[in-house]
This record gives C-alpha cells, structure tokens and sequence, in this order.
C-alpha cells in the first residue's frame, strides 16, 4: 500500500502521476464499522472494475482548523494505525489530504475537480452524511453532476449499533464515560491504546484517548505476549495519566499496546 501527504506544494505533482481509481471519502478516525462498510464497498467495486481502490482522507481534523485550536478532537487512532488498518482491509492507496482554512474555502466543484477528477476517481464510495466543499455544501446527490458526469457515485447507507448510528463521536462518547465494554460492538475490535513503558510508567503515545477516570481490566500486548491486568486512569488538572495496578514484567519494556475490555466497578474491587 501506498500513502501520499497531499497538501497544495506537492497536488500538482500526483494529479501527473494519478491512474483511475475507485475511491472512498471520508475522515475515518477510529475505523469504525461504519467506515469499514464504506472502504469494503469501494473494494468490491474496484475488484469488480480490476483498478486500484484509494481512501482520501484529512488531518488535522476540520473543527480543530476552522475554530483557530479552539476546539480540540480527541482522536481515537494516529495516522499510522489508520494507515495499517486500512491496509490490512485491502486498501491500494492513502491519500491524506492537509487540511487548511485555504483546503475548507474550496467550492464544491473545485473540489471535486482538483482532488478527485485530477487523482483519477472514476468511482466515488462514501457514508450517506459525507460533504465537501465550502461549509460542507457538496454532498453525494450532487456529487456526479459537479463531475459533469464522469464520477459514478456510491452512498453507504448508516451502520446502526444498540439502536444509534455508528459515528466516531458515539465512540469517544463513550470512552469519556468508561463504557468502553461496548466499544467492540461499534470497532469490531477492542479498543486500544500503544503507550510506552520504561520498567515504571505508562505513557500514551499522541492521538489516542484515555478513557475516563476510574479502574480497567485490560490485556497488555507486546508482540506474542500478552498479559491480562487492571490499570488505573486519574485526572489531575484536565490531564489524564494511566498506572498500572497488576505487575508488568519489565521485559517487555518499549512500546506495547493495551486492549480495554471493561471499568471495574467499586463492587468488584478487590481490597488487600
């Protein structure tokens, strides 16, 4: 697979080198299923057409850019488990697009006309809320005619989980309250968190969230090991911190990744 940072110095030079694609749109923080449904889609269609499938996504995230930082998004992946992911989902081509005040002023069709007519996109797979263009104002039924016609359109309809719609926001609603037992029912997978452990502490690694305060049973990996225990995540200051409460063998020390299964409730704790 291949990944190309897209910002407006270097577009020229991969519009040139660009070849039809089929391409599904989209931010897809989390890889939910929701999102999962849309790049399978665009991968069944490419299959079917025997031309690559590409993903277009964007980063920083637009409410970060458009409020000046005054909004911060609680990212629930990096970009390089983002990218992993949806290699191993069977993706050709990344695409992530720098996303500026100058990317959000684009109109609708110059959008479509730079970034997608000019990357090659014959075929375009999306979530049925996806929009583009200056304050959101393109949107999949209009998609096609500000392509004159040249890019068919395939919308996806909404995933639906414990009757809400899967969406990157009901998952971090979610971590914020702990409830991180249900994550599995929306990821398809547990959620989690790569941290570095020196022999003493636990430190989260950048774009990924902590879930809130309180005591968790997890499993902790690190390549074929893995080791079922229970940390503890405090606040102090608006700053999470995480500690563990089960001892962790200090060979696996370095990176290591911890899987969040459930929030121990106080009557299970087990006092010594």
């Amino acid at each position: 697979m291949e990944t190309i940072y897209l910002n407006w110095e270097n577009l020229a030079q991969w519009q040139e080198k660009a070849k039809p694609c089929v391409m599904a749109l989209g931010f897809f923080d989390g890889l939910h299923n929701g999102h999962q449904e849309v790049v399978k889609t665009a991968i069944k269609i490419a299959k079917a057409k025997n031309i690559p499938v590409a993903v277009m996504s964007f980063f920083p995230h637009p409410k970060s850019v458009l409020s000046d930082g005054k909004i911060q998004v609680d990212y629930l992946m990096p970009l390089s488990e983002k990218e992993k992911r949806l290699q191993e989902l069977g993706v050709d081509i990344v695409y992530i697009v720098e996303f500026t005040k100058e990317f959000a002023a684009l109109s609708p069709e110059q959008y479509v006309a730079k970034y997608l007519l000019n990357l090659g996109v014959i075929h375009a797979v999306a979530g049925f809320d996806f929009s583009y263009g200056f304050k959101g104002a393109g949107n999949l039924e209009r998609l096609k005619s500000d392509s004159s016609g040249i890019i068919e359109v395939t919308k996806v309809d909404k995933v639906v989980c414990r009757g809400e719609k899967i969406s990157s926001t009901c998952i971090r609603e979610r971590i914020s309250n702990g409830r991180v037992d249900e994550l599995p029912d929306f990821l398809g997978r547990y959620y989690e968190n790569e941290c570095n452990w020196d022999g003493e502490s636990i430190n989260i690694l950048p774009y990924y969230t902590l879930p809130s305060a309180g005591q968790y049973a997890v499993t902790i990996n690190k390549g074929s090991v893995s080791i079922r225990a229970e940390v503890l995540v405090t606040v102090d200051e608006k700053c999470k911190s995480l500690k563990s409460l089960s001892e962790i063998p200090q060979y696996i020390k370095g990176e290591i990744s911890i899987q969040w299964h459930y929030r121990i409730q106080k009557d299970q704790l087990i006092v010594c």
